[in-house]
């Protein structure tokens, strides 16, 4: 039997009954010079043997470092994660193909369709039997709601199966393009928010639509980049420009429309704090390849935001000196 923890705001799965000695060396941390923080509070080392860890238990272990740090952290409602790149499970050719997939993006978060079970289907394998829920949070998304009462219900139903109380919110408000019904959206946010979800909404690319997902209690804007499963990439840099400018309270996930590896980074340069997608990865001709091209694309956008662009001009300017010419 295992059981879920949050440990230095990353999830985990570890054997149950475990004190906290154990559990380091489960995980293979060090226990020198460490100090351990369990929800909240610092557990003294000669305790360690004689406090269990439970289900759920936050458990902060720190160490001394030199100087400041230079990590880039990416959170969502107070959990960081490692990777800024979200992917989904469908449409893959298999199971293992996607597990492969997973593994070679680098993703510490995928998302997964809330379905009614197949009373037809053969008992077999999983897709959660896919997913190393060790290294790997699973988000929840209502894909196919056109209504506020079904997404509500299928967020609800998502939390009663044990997946978490995450949820990629979608409001569908028109069936060929598949954009989002704004202001369903907003009021299935708020509602979910009341009842302890943490809800991150598929929306467009308006402002103030953003701006009302917020009040509502909106843990991240994810706005798309064009529509669903298009493999266009960013139709409005512009307004993405303004969301990025003018959001600052959540993070910025741009949210479908992804077709390629370019496309990903042009999202990060734009100041996305992470992109999600699924379509790209699955439907690619070799999804493990695909996969690892957009951890590596990610990366890269956000390392030249970070960098800073040098700016657009009409006319050349030299590279080198002058100095010394000839």
């Amino acid at each position: 039997m295992t059981i879920e923890i949050v440990l230095n705001g990353e999830t985990r799965r570890i054997p149950a009954s475990l004190n906290i000695t154990q559990v380091l060396e489960h995980l293979d941390l060090p226990k020198d010079r460490v100090a351990v923080e369990r929800n909240r509070t610092i557990v003294p080392k000669p305790q360690w043997e004689s406090v269990a860890v439970g289900q759920g238990d936050q458990l902060e272990v720190v160490h001394f470092v030199g100087g400041g740090s230079g990590d880039d952290t990416f959170a969502i409602a107070g959990r960081k994660f490692r990777s800024r790149l979200i992917v989904g499970t469908g449409k893959y050719p298999s199971h293992q193909v996607m597990a492969e997939a997973h593994r070679l993006s680098g993703t510490d978060m995928v998302t997964v369709a809330v379905r009614r079970v197949d009373l037809k289907a053969p008992k077999g394998e999983s897709l959660l039997d896919y997913i190393d829920r060790e290294k790997i949070m699973i988000l929840p998304n209502t894909a196919g709601c056109y209504n506020v009462d079904d997404a509500v219900r299928t967020a609800r139903l998502g939390r009663e199966a044990g997946l978490s109380n995450w949820v990629k919110l979608e409001v569908i408000g028109d069936e060929k393009t598949l954009f989002p019904d704004t202001a369903a959206l907003v009021e299935a946010t708020r509602i979910l928010v009341k009842e302890g979800f943490v809800v991150l909404p598929y929306t467009n690319d308006d402002l103030i639509v953003a701006r009302r997902l917020i009040d509502a209690g909106a843990a991240a804007i994810m706005p798309l980049g064009a529509p669903i499963g298009s493999g266009m990439g960013i139709q409005n840099v512009a307004g993405m420009r303004i969301l990025r400018e003018m959001i600052t309270e959540v993070p910025l996930i741009v949210d479908a429309g992804v077709g390629t590896a370019s496309d990903a980074t042009v999202a990060m340069e734009l100041g996305a704090d992470g992109v999600l997608m699924n379509s790209a990865i699955a439907g690619a001709k070799d999804p493990g390849a695909m996969a690892e091209a957009m951890n590596y694309a990610v990366r890269a956008g956000r390392l030249a935001y970070r960098a800073g662009r040098i700016q657009r001009k009409l006319y050349a300017t030299a590279s080198s000196t002058m100095e010394g010419k000839i």
